[in-house]
């Protein structure tokens, strides 16, 4: 064999593993350098999208919702047979974007063409559905129900019964913090009143205002 051919071809042999070995450990740098980057990306995406996701859902669907309102209330008291007429005040706590709890007091005892005005102290669960603006509502509630005998040339004589009610209503978001309450409705039973129960019905319309 040719002493030079053999020093010549072990030198590129030589020169040869060693580009290699250059070449491979550049591909491997680079390829820890891409893995590195890809998860830090793919961490910092996460936490964004995570981040965004949470900032776009709307107050109205959180827990911790709460309103409170008035307005104009109309009654038929069922001990008489005209339209009382008077005022409304709630207190609506949503525990969730669909359950929740309110507390309403009518007083619709303010106008009252036979002198018979009624009042009830009311609390108890509703569920709330969600349309867009319109949040429409069902609700059952129990509580208090004062008849007032308020003749103007007699004293005036009031007596407390147990009173429930079943209803529901609309409200409307007009901005961030107001709600028009469109309508709201309830059907009444006092059933202690004696001899016989009554049924009053009363319907509301008035302002909520959104504590966020």
């Amino acid at each position: 064999m040719n002493p030079h051919l053999s020093l010549s071809t072990s030198t590129t042999l030589h020169h040869g593993n060693a580009e290699t070995r250059y070449v491979s450990n550049i591909l491997r740098r680079l390829y820890k350098l891409r893995r590195h980057t890809l998860i830090t990306s793919f961490v910092g995406l996460l936490g964004f999208s995570t981040l965004a996701h949470a900032q776009a859902v709307p107050t109205a669907t959180r827990s911790g919702y709460l309103q409170a309102g008035g307005g104009v209330s109309l009654g038929k008291p069922d001990y008489t047979d005209v339209t009382d007429q008077g005022v409304s005040a709630w207190v609506d706590f949503d525990f969730t974007s669909h359950i929740g709890v309110e507390a309403i007091y009518h007083n619709t005892s303010l106008k009252t063409p036979k002198d018979v005005g009624e009042d009830t102290y009311l609390v108890g669960p509703r569920y709330v559905f969600h349309k867009g603006r319109y949040n429409p509502y069902v609700k059952i509630l129990g509580g208090i129900g004062i008849i007032k005998f308020q003749p103007d040339n007699a004293p005036h004589t009031s007596y407390t019964y147990t009173a429930f009610a079943g209803g529901g209503g609309l409200d409307i978001r007009a901005t961030n913090h107001i709600s028009i309450r469109a309508i709201d409705i309830e059907a009444q039973m006092w059933p202690s009143f004696k001899p016989n129960s009554l049924s009053p019905f009363v319907a509301t319309v008035g302002v909520s205002y959104t504590f966020r």
